[in-house]
Formats: C-alpha cells, sequence, structure tokens
C-alpha cells in the first residue's frame, strides 16, 4: 500500500512504500541564511517529518543533495556531520546545479526506513 502524506501543489512531502519514507526536497525556510545555516535548517525540517512518521535520522538510508556552489560545499559537510551520528552516516550524492529558486543554496532529498 502507498501512502501519501502533506500534499502541496506539486507533490506530497512524504510518500510510504514497503516500510520505507521517501521525502521531496527540503529546503531552508530563512533563505538570508549561509550554506552551512540553510543545510542545518532543512536537515531539522527533515528530522521533524521523519519523526511525524515514525522514523529518525537514524534510520536514513540515502540522500541526495543539490548545490549551487560546489566550493561550499565543507560548509554544508560541517552542518551535515553535526546532524547525523558518525555511526548512523548515510549514503550520500551531493550535486551541483546552476539554480535552485531565488536565494536557496541547498536542497536535500533522503528516504528513510520507518
Amino acid at each position: 500500500m502507498i501512502a501519501r502524506h502533506h500534499r502541496t501543489p506539486i507533490m506530497h512531502r512524504v510518500v510510504e512504500h514497503g516500510g520505507l519514507l521517501y521525502l521531496g526536497g527540503m529546503v531552508a525556510e530563512d533563505k538570508s541564511l549561509p550554506m552551512n545555516g540553510q543545510t542545518a535548517q532543512a536537515l531539522v525540517r527533515i528530522g521533524a517529518l521523519l519523526e511525524q512518521h515514525g522514523s529518525d535520522r537514524s534510520k536514513v538510508l540515502s540522500a541526495t543533495i543539490f548545490v549551487t556552489d560546489l566550493q561550499q560545499k565543507d560548509a554544508m559537510n560541517e552542518a551535515w556531520t553535526e546532524f547525523f551520528d558518525p555511526e548512523e552516516l548515510p549514503t550520500r550524492a551531493t550535486v551541483g546545479v546552476a539554480e535552485l529558486g531565488p536565494g536557496t543554496l541547498v536542497e536535500i532529498v533522503v528516504t528513510a526506513a520507518r
């Protein structure tokens, strides 16, 4: 069975199937923050959604991170490693993109176990 949660005009924020949670891309709410701050804020939003659906950051299996400036990857990594326990880091890919929308520096997509 597929369950869809938190509908927006263009997607559902969470789709659940087969014991997995698929989260749509999350961005920071405060676009004035630098890369580190935007990453931390997006991760907090991810953590809250996971908890709402019976999961948590320790159950994140995989992530794709889109950044507008790969030169700022170290700043993104700082927030990333503060959020996850070193023993529970998920698989990950970081992809450089030209644009994510006005002021958005990072967008994170995750899949997690329930």
